[in-house]
C-alpha cells in the first residue's frame, strides 16, 4: 500500500494507520473517511500527494 504525504509533511503510513483518531494499522489511503484531515495541520485527503 501506498504513503501519502500532506502538504505539511506528515506522511500518512498504511501499515500504521492513524489510531489516535480511528484509523486502524492496515487501513489504505483509499479506504480513509473522506472526512478524514491531517492529523498535525487539518488538511484534507486532497491536498495529500502520493509518495514513491
Amino acid at each position: 500500500m501506498k504513503k501519502y504525504q500532506c502538504v505539511c509533511g506528515y506522511i500518512y503510513d498504511p501499515e500504521i494507520g492513524d489510531p489516535d483518531n480511528g484509523i486502524a494499522p492496515g487501513t489504505a489511503f483509499e479506504d480513509l473517511p473522506e472526512d478524514w484531515t491531517c492529523p498535525i495541520c487539518g488538511a484534507g485527503k486532497a491536498l495529500f500527494s502520493p509518495v514513491d
